[in-house]
């Protein structure tokens, strides 16, 4: 069976009624897989709080220390985009070391998903667009900091640049980056990751899977990654509210079957994580992550 990550606390954010961050949506893929039979209980693990002795080894202590005491200024809430309190920094703490543990049990496995994580506007000392510390690069650097892995490859096929991700790994030779997004969209001032594919408004299904195939089938024959950590945004979907992307149901499906089929078949271990997708149907939204969970049955189950 594959490992699946998931912390009751992700869900646990009181927002604003018309805030526009579908905060439910982990809760509601957790329900959605175990209804539906993608997955069982006992697939799932539960992971620990990150300390925040660890996240300073990758952001600066003062802005850790801030977030963790309530201390932040009022635009650095603003930019971060949710309202500080102690269900947001418990969910933060949690998911940030859920991508950590999915990485482990993907070297273990070949394969582990985490249900939240894909956090890459992070930067060192500041939050952006809902993201407060950098699960991705925080999981890169365990993994060398622990020496469990030599290099890694973090592939970002989320809508929107992996900015924050960009700028924590450019003095990191050991952790390759490279982004699949949409550019005519946020961030609008993009950082340089390793390796950009930028693609224009409402590129369809063809046009993108040929650049996530193209794309990562170049990264390995380069890279030779130990591990994958795969960001499955959901975001890129059609009908998204912050995508402007053309693709469709089947486009995504197809994607979460080829990054997860060259991974298997180049013998590199992947952990993927749900990264973005923004939709007030809830169903809608479970639907489009659980692609991702089908996918993996299919080639891994």
């Amino acid at each position: 069976m594959i490992d699946l990550v998931y912390h009751a606390s992700y869900s646990k954010l009181a927002l604003p009624q018309q805030h526009g961050f579908p905060i439910t949506k982990y809760q509601h893929l957790f329900e959605y897989l175990l209804g539906h039979k993608l997955a069982i209980e006992s697939q799932f693990h539960q992971p620990q709080k990150a300390q925040p002795v660890e996240l300073k080894q990758i952001h600066s202590p003062e802005y850790v220390t801030q977030f963790v005491n309530n201390k932040l200024s009022s635009k650095a809430i603003r930019r971060i985009g949710f309202p500080w309190s102690e269900h947001l920094k418990e969910r933060t703490l949690y998911s940030v070391n859920g991508t950590y543990k999915t990485t482990e049990l993907a070297l273990q496995k070949g394969i582990a998903i985490h249900l939240s994580g894909g956090y890459h506007h992070a930067h060192y000392a500041y939050g952006s667009g809902y993201c407060i510390f950098n699960d991705l690069y925080f999981a890169a650097h365990q993994l060398l900091h622990n020496k469990q892995v030599h290099n890694i490859l973090i592939f970002d096929c989320d809508v929107h640049q992996g900015d924050g991700t960009a700028a924590l790994a450019s003095h990191a030779p050991e952790i390759i980056t490279a982004s699949i997004h949409c550019d005519n969209n946020f961030p609008s001032r993009k950082q340089n990751s390793d390796y950009d594919f930028a693609l224009p408004a409402h590129a369809n299904d063809q046009h993108y899977l040929e650049t996530v195939e193209q794309a990562l089938t170049l990264l390995i024959r380069l890279h030779q990654p130990d591990i994958i950590i795969y960001d499955a945004g959901v975001d890129i979907h059609q009908d998204d509210r912050l995508g402007h992307l053309n693709i469709t149901d089947q486009g995504l499906f197809k994607r979460e079957q080829l990054v997860l089929s060259i991974a298997q078949n180049s013998g590199i271990p992947i952990a993927a994580v749900i990264g973005g997708g923004y939709d007030r149907n809830e169903t809608s939204l479970s639907q489009r992550h659980s692609q991702l969970f089908k996918a993996a049955n299919q080639l891994f189950a």
